[in-house]
């Protein structure tokens, strides 16, 4: 009996192992699915973030760290009353895992949903998921776009909220900049947040893969550690 008791410990250490792996950063994505994003562009979009996900270069870099993991979830927005979870807080452990979010995303299907732009609102329900992971040593909030916010909270505003406190917010803006129309400097005007927060460019829907790549390789870049210690904060005090 002792014999086996003893086996049963020895099985469960890979498992403890595993749970005991650290946080290194969590990183929310949420998907723009207004009114201006029609069903051709809604595919482009989630397909084009399942074969980022799974390309070979972000696979390497989220699977660089075993013992510091990334955490994801991902989100579609719209109006102020539409956000639905497309993925939960998923750690990413494997590429197994990494493949079951990106079939899961090619899966997804639209919904009816108001067709008005809250990008204040979106920028408030990614900063309440990352709030349910303050184990994280960072916090990302990622978020797509292809027109300015015309409904609900203003962005510039919701930045006071306290739980963007330690929040970094990024943005994929989609379209080209053109007279009147420069989102780009909408959006590091009024909806990038924290330090070092940047975006990244596509000019249609049909370079969302590419430009999405080169968002998460940037994204998670600084996030490499060479040992399981959480880097030191600065006291506000």
């Amino acid at each position: 009996m002792h014999f086996f008791r003893c086996m049963a410990v020895i099985c469960l250490i890979p498992q403890l192992a595993l749970s005991q792996s650290q946080c290194r950063q969590a990183l929310a994505m949420g998907l723009d699915i207004s009114g201006s994003v029609d069903s051709q562009e809604y595919r482009l979009q989630l397909d084009g973030l399942a074969a980022a996900l799974e390309s070979p270069e972000v696979v390497a870099k989220l699977l660089a760290s075993p013992e510091t993991v990334i955490e994801l979830s991902i989100y579609e927005w719209s109006g102020p009353g539409h956000q639905r979870m497309l993925q939960n807080w998923t750690a990413l452990t494997s590429e197994s895992v990494i493949s079951g979010i990106a079939d899961r995303l090619r899966r997804t299907t639209r919904i009816p949903v108001d067709p008005s732009t809250g990008l204040g609102r979106a920028m408030l329900y990614g900063a309440e998921l990352l709030s349910q992971r303050p184990d994280c040593w960072s916090h990302s909030l990622d978020l797509s776009g292809d027109g300015q916010s015309n409904s609900g909270p203003r962005p510039q505003d919701v930045r006071q909220d306290p739980r963007l406190r330690n929040v970094v917010v990024n943005a994929l803006v989609i379209g080209a900049s053109v007279p009147d129309r420069d989102l780009t400097s909408y959006f590091e005007a009024y909806v990038l947040h924290g330090i070092g927060s940047f975006t990244i460019q596509a000019r249609s829907f049909k370079e969302f893969e590419s430009a999405m790549i080169k968002k998460i390789l940037r994204e998670t870049q600084g996030m490499m550690v060479s040992d399981a210690s959480p880097p030191l904060h600065v006291s506000d005090q």
